[in-house]
């Protein structure tokens, strides 16, 4: 079974992560790309393309071909919502870059244009296909840790601002770091706590170190002048089950604390944290213990050995859900809880009040 794939905006992300993934599966043909910028879309086709590949300008005119039945949304964090719900009600199934939406108005949006035209709907969130991830899933889904009622969700970069594209621009993203990194991290939390009703929301923003000229980054010097988005944000979010999860994010921050899409859990069973590899600790007959997985060799658990691309087994699994007919790994609803949670945090942040979810 051969899928026709269809992708909106060639940049970044998709050249990075999308076209080189969905390139190595068998099944998939790409036969269509489109970007604002027409070369882009061009250059993507040239490379990724088959001999018959078209190119647009218009998602519009592209999602008017009834041949396509996947569409991967690879386009900046405002327009996810509006490219997705035309997508879907052009009868595509279709992956959409994380975050889900700037809102959860406009992801709730996206849910119900799925459910409407019955088509599969999944957010990019590769951070879960990760070798670390996918064992500490089946620890947790086994009661291994048991209630897991404390968690952190880390994304903290020292010095490490994009400064390309649109990232800074909070028109276009919604935010900064929070929005960008922090998704992940409160994605895998979410994920192993298998924890998705939040009740409420406390966060901070700050703009500090962004406002600095000529400053160290990994990519270089920004433009304090079109930094407009939080260089760092901080939440605590307490769950309808008495759980608490404490969110931290940066691009920017005096922090030699760094780490990116981890998380770390306190279950009444034991712990687990995946920000020094992947360690386990607990209590065993009364004395404490500390496992610290080796997931580069054969003979653990689930896996065998492989370096594990978490793009690409992303990729397939997206696929698989479609030649399948199976429920897609990352579910909606699961990433419209992140986006909701992320945008209680931003209002949390401006009105310096917490944000009940429950009056949502």
């Amino acid at each position: 079974m051969t899928v026709k794939v269809g992708v909106i905006g060639c940049g970044g992300i998709a050249n990075g992560k999308h076209l080189p993934s969905l390139a190595k599966i068998s099944e998939v043909s790409m036969v269509a790309f489109c970007d604002i910028d027409k070369t882009k879309a061009e250059s993507a086709a040239r490379r990724y393309g088959d001999k018959n590949a078209t190119v647009y300008e218009d998602y519009i005119e592209l999602l008017k071909d009834n041949s396509i039945e996947v569409i991967h949304v690879c386009t900046p964090n405002n327009t996810h919502q509006e490219i997705t719900v035309a997508a879907l009600n052009a009868s595509k199934h279709v992956m959409c870059e994380k975050p889900m939406a700037k809102t959860s108005e406009e992801a709730q949006l996206m849910i119900d244009a799925a459910v409407h035209n019955n088509k599969k709907l999944t957010i990019g969130y590769q951070n879960r296909f990760r070798a670390d991830s996918q064992y500490l899933r089946k620890v947790t889904q086994r009661g291994d840790l048991g209630e897991i009622y404390f968690s952190k969700a880390h994304a903290i970069r020292r010095r490490a601002v994009p400064t390309w594209g649109v990232f800074l621009d909070e028109e276009k993203q919604g935010g900064g770091p929070l929005i960008d990194i922090g998704t992940h991290a409160l994605d895998l939390t979410l994920w192993m706590m298998d924890n998705y009703e939040p009740e409420s929301v406390m966060g901070s923003t700050f703009h500090k170190l962004g406002k600095q000229a000529d400053a160290a980054n990994a990519w270089g010097s920004w433009d304090p002048n079109k930094f407009t988005v939080e260089d760092s944000a901080f939440g605590f979010i307490k769950m309808k089950n008495g759980a608490t999860i404490i969110l931290e994010s940066s691009w920017a921050l005096n922090s030699l604390d760094v780490d990116e899409a981890k998380c770390s859990l306190s279950g009444t069973g034991g712990g687990a944290d995946m920000k020094n590899g992947l360690r386990i600790h607990g209590e065993d007959l009364k004395t404490l213990y500390t496992s610290e997985i080796e997931l580069e060799n054969a003979g653990v658990d689930f896996y065998e050995g492989e370096k594990i691309d978490e793009a690409e087994e992303e990729a397939r699994a997206w696929i698989n859900s479609i030649t399948q007919d199976i429920e897609p790994v990352v579910k909606p609803k699961e990433a419209f809880v992140v986006t909701q949670i992320l945008e209680a945090i931003y209002e949390s942040a401006k009105t310096g009040q917490a944000v009940y979810l429950n009056d949502k």
